[in-house]
């Protein structure tokens, strides 16, 4: 039986990668590496310098593929999503069926962890239901863009009796802050959903390209920041074409709990 692999392949930063992920890359007979656009060539490079650096297996080959753009929602996110999702399992499907011998082992690089909101998962388990090919999944963990948020900005994720809630911008900005959450890190933000929080005592911590050496960090009260976040957000997106980044938001001051 076909064997996959998905690799977490860290926030960014190639010495992010673990021994496991490592060894995982050297297993695979083929690498699977997205394009995701002219504007997002960085990724893809980024992937060829870490299986330039790290591959060893001389039988190793990679294979790109087109990743097709995700249409804006409509008639709702949530079936946008679903009809992308779909397109995109019907291209692992054809690659895991020509591109891997019946007895091989294939590798999906993934950016940051394969658990933590990316959905090759979710794909690959289509691809399972579609019931056409048959292969036995390993998932291989790697280092979250949470995690880097909290080393570059050198402070825990929790604070002592406090919880932490993981969300996306889209619900930030439809539910505001959770009220038992003392913590809240936001991810695929698009639009600086912080900026709609009426609380603008809030701290934020924001940092994009985290690991890299184009990494910014930004942090203060949300009222005295936001703004120039969203400034230097912008501007890194223009001069870059693309911009990753994520943040957390909290009250100031330890929290009174146990």
């Amino acid at each position: 039986m076909r064997k996959l692999l998905v690799i977490g392949i860290g926030a960014g930063n190639p010495d992010h990668m673990t021994v496991q992920a490592i060894s995982g890359l050297n297993r695979a007979d083929v690498l699977f590496i997205p394009d995701k656009g002219a504007g997002k060539t960085d990724l893809a490079e980024l992937r060829r310098e870490i299986c330039d650096r790290f591959v060893t297996n001389p039988k190793s080959r990679r294979v790109e593929f087109d990743v097709p753009v995700r249409a804006e929602p409509a008639p709702s996110y949530r079936s946008t999503v679903d009809d992308w999702h779909e397109a995109i399992a019907a291209i692992y499907e054809g690659l895991i069926r020509d591109e891997i011998a019946e007895d091989g082992c294939g590798a999906f690089l993934i950016w940051g962890d394969p658990s933590l909101y990316d959905s090759a998962l979710r794909i690959l388990e289509r691809v399972r239901l579609r019931s056409n090919i048959a292969f036995d999944l390993e998932v291989i963990p790697g280092i979250t863009a949470i995690q880097a948020l909290a080393a570059s900005h050198k402070m825990a994720l929790n604070r002592i009796g406090d919880s932490i809630l993981i969300t996306t911008g889209r619900r930030l900005t439809e539910e505001g802050l959770a009220g038992n959450a003392g913590s809240t890190v936001v991810m695929l933000d698009g639009k600086c959903a912080f900026n709609t929080l009426d609380d603008r005592d809030v701290v934020i911590h924001w940092g994009a390209y985290l690991g890299t050496p184009d990494e910014i960090i930004l942090s203060g009260l949300l009222g005295d920041v936001g703004a120039e976040i969203e400034k230097v957000r912008e501007e890194a997106r223009r001069d870059k074409g693309w911009i990753m980044d994520t943040y957390l938001l909290r009250k100031p001051g330890e929290p009174q709990g146990d």
